[in-house]
């Protein structure tokens, strides 16, 4: 079940929201946890068992680690809940890719698991870290309550596709939280412009992604392959951050204040820049849970350098089980060493416009790497963008003539452009100005949501590239 869907949106969503807001004080939470339960199971009922599983191992293991603080004996707990989480993600996402380098490498036939990829894992399991981590850091209280520890592992706002969620953001939202109508006023409102970048920008640029990577990348033309670049990296863009929006407006409707995950990414003049950007809470949680217990900066530029590759080398894997993703996070940790010796230097000699052109080359040549998972396809797809089979074609002008016009309506979607325009006329002294600003914003987040919804009955292409990871 995913949030741009019917089933979602007007069988799910509306008898939650009735059963939460009618449900009085501390009877949210357990309502909360039902209905989280019931949206997790209706895809994967098997893998509930695993989630809660994982919650009666980091509860268990937090009280175990705030009752031994101060002694040794407290590495037992968190070395327990770090193994078993670890244990858990690696088993299920990365058994059979191992497998398959093993008889790639020996020559052998060992047969695959096939396993389902439990939906979510990649995020629930970092949060359950982050909690054992930080108790033992003495950052945080253990959560002695079950409930409340399992609403925050299950909630499914962000279950599914983060933002990853620390518990020390939200341990006090979890005991106690008023409705605020203000607040669910403008849960509503991001819900809709997340559902509208989801269904209106990121299916349709889905589509043109489709057809140019269906093609023979040998035989394609430069701005063909351009082209579709450009859509996926678009696509990825509004899928995810607009399925983080919708996550973090349903966070406020009922009550949380889930941590921005994207600060329009695409304006960046650095690859330093981008990334600090772009999925902000996983950047956030390698920082303070990898890089900086491997030392960070503090250690000289060699160990630096070391950190960094290691970062992102786990960076790379945790999107997924393959050599291409780890190329992926490794091509973004060459770029970012880079910086570090001497290109930052450059850029800020240079003006803004040449550190963007050369952050978007950087970030599209990665986002090959991201989204073709063969050599071929990957070494075809960049020799294509560098003009081997020609620069234009008769495909070239048919997709262009098809899908510019979308294309420049995402650039400017994503950037602050919109937004800056909206503060204007909000903050303006003319009546007229202020009128037309009070009417946009309560027709244009309506307007928007009919829109993609009649995008969701209409179109059966609704991928969310996010769901797996």
């Amino acid at each position: 079940m995913v949030f741009s869907s019917v089933l979602f949106l007007f069988r799910f969503l509306p008898v939650f929201m009735l059963c939460y807001f009618l449900a009085p004080g501390r009877m949210k939470n357990f309502i909360l946890l039902l209905g989280s339960l019931f949206f997790y199971a209706w895809g994967e009922p098997v893998y509930v068992l695993l989630m809660l599983f994982s919650t009666l191992v980091d509860y268990g293991n937090g009280l175990l680690i705030e009752r031994l603080r101060g002694s040794r004996k407290a590495l037992i707990p968190l070395s327990a809940s770090i193994v078993v989480n670890l244990a858990l993600l690696g088993f299920f996402k990365y058994a059979d890719f191992l497998i398959q380098t093993v008889n790639a490498l020996a020559g052998t036939t060992l047969p695959l698991l096939n396993l389902d990829l439990p939906i979510g894992i990649s995020f629930y399991t970092f949060q359950t870290m982050s909690y054992t981590i930080d108790v033992y850091r003495g950052r945080v209280t253990a959560q002695k309550n079950i409930l409340d520890f399992s609403v925050y592992v299950t909630m499914f706002p962000q279950l599914i596709a983060g933002p990853i969620v620390k518990y020390k953001d939200v341990s006090l939202q979890l005991h106690s939280r008023p409705v605020d109508v203000t607040a669910v006023s403008r849960g509503l409102k991001r819900f809709c412009m997340g559902m509208a970048k989801k269904v209106l920008l990121a299916n349709s640029l889905g589509v043109l992604w489709a057809e140019v990577s269906g093609q023979d990348f040998r035989n394609m033309s430069m701005m063909t392959a351009w082209l579709g670049v450009l859509a996926f990296a678009f696509q990825i863009y509004f899928d995810f951050s607009g399925y983080s929006d919708m996550a973090i407006g349903l966070g406020a409707i009922l009550g949380f204040g889930f941590p921005e995950n994207f600060n329009y990414p695409y304006i960046s003049a650095s690859i330093t820049e981008f990334w600090r950007r772009w999925h902000i809470s996983l950047g956030s949680w390698f920082r303070e849970y990898v890089y900086i217990p491997l030392g960070g900066n503090r250690r000289g530029l060699p160990r630096q350098i070391r950190n960094i590759l290691i970062v992102w080398a786990l960076t790379g894997i945790w999107h997924g089980a393959g050599w291409n993703f780890l190329l992926w996070g490794l091509w973004f940790a060459f770029l970012l060493v880079l910086e570090k010796l001497f290109l930052s230097r450059v850029l800020s000699w240079l003006p803004r416009i040449v550190g963007m052109i050369y952050t978007w080359a950087a970030v599209l040549a990665g986002w090959v790497l991201f989204a073709l998972t063969t050599r071929d396809g990957i070494l075809g797809c960049l020799q294509a963008m560098t003009g081997t089979g020609g620069i234009f074609d008769a495909d070239a002008l048919y997709l262009g003539r098809e899908y510019l016009a979308l294309l420049a309506v995402a650039a400017v979607a994503a950037t602050p452009i919109p937004r800056k325009l909206a503060v204007r006329l909000e903050n303006s002294k003319t009546g007229l100005c202020v009128a037309l600003y009070r009417l946009c914003e309560k027709v244009i987040p309506a307007a928007l949501l009919l829109l993609a919804i009649a995008g969701i009955v209409d179109d059966s292409y609704n991928p969310f590239l996010y769901f797996r990871f």
